[in-house]
């Protein structure tokens, strides 16, 4: 007995310690069991998203930039102390020596100046980057949120045709043993009803293949109780806006980050050059100092009778006039102009993205309604038939290959019909995305 409890002792402890129950803290139960709304992915994905953070460090590296090109207005001051002991055969010395001083620039070609609003302008440009990167990442959180949303209806769109399937193999059983249909009627229906079944699978697989990609997009650990809500689209669909690229370019150039940053960057090419030219400008420095001094041999006088009449105050000015360089203002000045065309160019091709992305998205929201309008005067078409051919194979006026001809046209019809809905819906989105409007639903 002793021997049993020893062994079970033995393997209880060897459970809990090569196999120790998960814990879930409050923040993954939170994860785990909360339904996701497409704000909730966006937000955690901004937050998770290691692009984003890293471009918040960016933006604080430029605020110290600027604090530091702030500070360099003001005057610098240092001050220093020193102590020297020696000694020879008869006799010791110490000495003592305190100092002040202080430095600052008068002009320097308003070089300070332009290197301020400089590094000003590098850290709005570095807000805006930071803003277009959030942009980007939304969109793609907005598309993958869309394809989960696809993949579920497809997965109740294929469980309803397997319910009908099933409910027509019933039916055929049934008349299959009143001799009303042959054999290969029977099996055809029921070699339908797998076909079905197999495509239901697949959609379930597509299904868990959109929420994975969604969570890696989120940098969210992947989880099988990850749910997303369902809004309603309906008052999306549809809307016939007809839009026009022009007017929604016009629109996208003023709330865009990535043009703002875009004319900053040209902004801070332009003082780059002021800087450089202040190289052939003349500067002029101011200096202060005081100091004093105490020696050991000092003639008697005392430690604070000598400081006090050691003590030497000087004020100087420093006129720096340049006039031979070595080419190097030149050269920082020539740099600089390359530096300008460069972010001129920069802009022009940031707009000219701009209004590519925005003409094919107004083009794509126009092929979108006619092909959504399309899609569903075909399914109304088909589906009216196909309701017609089951009343008719119900009576035994058609045989199972006639029905199963409209079952698969009607099939094919709701899938074309869900694709263009989920396509008119995201090239909506696209559209609200450049007129400034937010990815919600």
């Amino acid at each position: 007995m002793k021997m049993k409890l020893s062994i079970r002792t033995t393997v209880i402890y060897i459970l809990f310690v090569c196999f120790p129950l998960k814990t879930v803290s409050a923040q993954d139960s939170t994860i785990v069991d909360s339904t996701w709304t497409l704000q909730k992915c966006i937000d955690y994905a901004l937050k998770q998203n290691i692009q984003v953070r890293k471009s918040d460090l960016t933006n604080k590296s430029n605020m110290e930039n600027t604090l530091q090109a702030r500070a360099q207005r003001f005057p610098s001051l240092s001050a220093s102390a020193r102590q020297n002991f020696s000694w020879t055969n008869s006799t010791d010395q110490n000495s003592t020596s305190y100092s002040l001083s202080a430095g600052a620039t008068v002009f320097n070609g308003f070089r300070a100046e332009n290197r301020i609003r400089q590094s000003v302008l590098d850290y709005q440009g570095g807000l805006f980057d930071a803003e277009a990167l959030k942009e980007t990442i939304s969109l793609n959180i907005l598309n993958a949120y869309l394809q989960v949303l696809y993949a579920q209806e497809q997965v109740n769109n294929s469980e309803n045709q397997v319910k009908a399937t099933q409910d027509q193999l019933a039916l055929a059983d049934e008349r299959l043993k009143l001799s009303i249909i042959s054999q290969s009627d029977y099996l055809q229906v029921k070699s339908e009803l797998a076909s079905e079944k197999l495509t239901l699978v697949n959609a379930q697989n597509q299904l868990e293949i959109a929420k994975v990609n969604l969570m890696q997009l989120m940098d969210l650990p992947v989880t099988k109780n990850f749910s997303i809500a369902d809004p309603n689209l309906e008052n999306l669909i549809n809307q016939k806006r007809n839009p026009v690229a022009q007017v929604v370019y016009d629109t996208a150039l003023v709330i865009k980050p990535q043009i703002k940053s875009a004319a900053l960057n040209k902004e801070s090419a332009m003082l780059q050059e002021k800087i450089a030219r202040a190289g052939y400008i003349p500067s002029l420095s101011l200096s202060a100092s005081v100091g004093t001094s105490y020696n050991s041999l000092g003639g008697g006088s005392g430690y604070g009778a000598q400081l006090s009449d050691n003590l030497s105050p000087s004020v100087g000015l420093s006129l720096s006039i340049p006039i031979f360089q070595n080419r190097q203002t030149k050269t920082s000045i020539e740099l600089a102009k390359i530096g300008i065309q460069n972010a001129e160019l920069s802009e022009i091709d940031t707009k000219n993205q701009l209004r590519k992305s925005i003409e094919q998205a107004c083009e794509d929201v126009i092929s979108a309604e006619t092909k959504y309008d399309a899609s569903l005067e075909s399914y109304d078409a088909t589906e009216e038939s196909y309701q017609l051919s089951t009343e008719k194979f119900k009576q035994g006026m058609i045989n199972s290959v006639d029905y199963l001809i409209q079952k698969t046209n009607l099939i094919v019809a709701e899938s074309n019909l869900l694709q263009s809905k989920y396509n008119l819906v995201f090239s909506y989105k696209i559209l609200d995305f450049y007129m400034g409007k937010p990815l919600t639903f």
